[in-house]
């Protein structure tokens, strides 16, 4: 269904997938108007001081995962330049290290099952119904710590058809860079793109309801949208692309047939992530005694499972990573109770006291995205019910209201910048009618 005519589009949030959806509906003569509940562009994203880590850190999304071609391509066009990723992935036990690359005696069985997968499951469900026994005990462990922390699901919600490819390709950490500027600065030249096209970007407008008006903006088509904030500014335009985090669409008042279709974002899974970032005077990790000059990636079994580095920068940056349902049992944390537990995490997997590594810290920050208010977690993954949930929420019906983001995107690499860069683009598209 070609959507009418929409000369003043209003977009909800300035994150990538907003910041992209507007620049390319002002590059094609639209009217724009950005309403971002925050003080800030970039949403997820969320840029550290440099002078607190030493180098653009991430308190947000860091990596560009695999070939990731609208982000490339961007990166281009802004002049931004891309790190690639090197080092090795290590497991870490009260002081003892061994290179994680061994590969599970039981792969070629997990390749067959996922191969003959005909009907989709729940990781949980595929893991119970063809590895329930004890010889599989490594192979479950280390698919459900892959599932919760590298894609923040749960595996009993997760869809095992959706982590296929990914973990056929190795566990999905392939190919991976990172922007040696920071994402934030791809972020600035968006938002400078938007403002250089005559889009409007209202900060601190956290938009509470939108409403069917039933005329445009200027009174020439049928179909219209309100947008009214939380400080009671009120927006009209032709048209709204809502790019917030699928949690914050139930915060939304909408008119009963946008209602509808938004209700479909329940069946897409949604995850949280805590980051916890730790700058020390020195790389203590890569001493003699220990050999662990080439580590990126150090895993464990601790309450912060997950830590990297800036391999092969040489920032004295250890950045602690928790995702999934696992982050529930930390809700009511706060930063320096998180920092605490992020110490103890760190020094129980070198043998080491806290006290110890905190003689060496110089800067530490943690964030618990769940307890962000305007995004209420990390990011999406998909269900077994997700694929037909997607076709929903993205499908043009004639209504004046557009969904997108990262949950909207229909490739692998669904949760990613990428994602929402790519749903944004193909948004704006379907409303200019291409």
């Amino acid at each position: 269904m070609v959507p009418p005519r929409s000369d003043h589009i209003i977009v909800v949030g300035a994150g990538a997938a907003g910041l992209m959806a507007a620049r390319e509906l002002l590059r094609a003569g639209r009217k724009v108007t950005i309403l971002e509940a925050r003080d800030r562009c970039g949403g997820r994203i969320y840029p550290l001081p440099t002078a607190d880590f030493g180098y653009p850190a991430e308190g947000g999304a860091e990596f560009v995962h695999g070939e990731a071609p609208v982000t490339r391509a961007l990166l281009r066009e802004a002049g931004l330049s891309l790190l690639p990723v090197q080092g090795a992935r290590w497991n870490g036990e009260r002081g003892a290290f061994s290179r994680d690359d061994a590969p599970d005696p039981h792969t070629d069985r997990l390749h067959q099952a996922l191969a003959e997968l005909k009907t989709d499951l729940t990781v949980g469900e595929f893991l119970e119904r063809h590895f329930a026994e004890p010889e599989y005990d490594r192979l479950r462990h280390s698919i459900e710590r892959m599932v919760e922390g590298y894609d923040a699901a749960d595996p009993a919600k997760a869809s095992t058809l959706a982590l296929r490819d990914e973990w056929m390709d190795g566990g999905g950490t392939g190919a991976q860079a990172r922007i040696a500027e920071g994402y934030g600065a791809l972020i600035d030249f968006l938002a400078a793109e938007c403002r250089r096209h005559g889009a409007v970007i209202h900060l601190d407008h956290a938009v509470s309801t939108l409403e069917s008006t039933g005329k445009g903006a200027d009174e020439r088509t049928d179909k219209g949208v309100s947008a009214r904030c939380a400080n009671g500014a009120c927006y009209a335009g032709d048209a709204v692309i809502v790019t917030v985090p699928l949690p914050l669409l139930r915060e939304i008042t909408l008119p009963p047939a946008m209602r509808e279709k938004a209700a479909a974002a329940a069946d897409i899974g949604f995850g949280n992530v805590i980051k916890i970032l730790f700058r020390f005077k020195s790389r203590w990790w890569t001493d003699k005694n220990r050999d662990l000059a080439d580590l990126l990636f150090l895993l464990s079994d601790e309450t912060v499972p997950v830590w990297w580095t800036q391999h092969p920068a040489g920032h004295p940056v250890l950045t602690g990573w928790l995702a999934g349902p696992r982050t529930a049992s930390m809700a009511q944390f706060d930063e320096n109770q998180l920092v605490e537990t992020g110490l103890a995490s760190l020094a129980a997997i070198f043998g080491l006291s806290p006290k110890q590594l905190t003689r060496d810290l110089v800067t530490a920050r943690a964030i618990n995205w769940a307890r962000d208010p305007f995004a209420r977690g990390a990011y999406s993954y998909a269900t077994p019910e997700t694929r037909k949930a997607r076709s929903v929420l993205a499908r043009p019906d004639g209504s004046a209201l557009f969904i997108a983001g990262e949950a909207l995107y229909p490739g692998r690499d669904m949760g990613t910048v990428e994602a929402a860069l790519a749903s944004g683009l193909e948004t704006a598209g379907i409303l200019l009618g291409r």
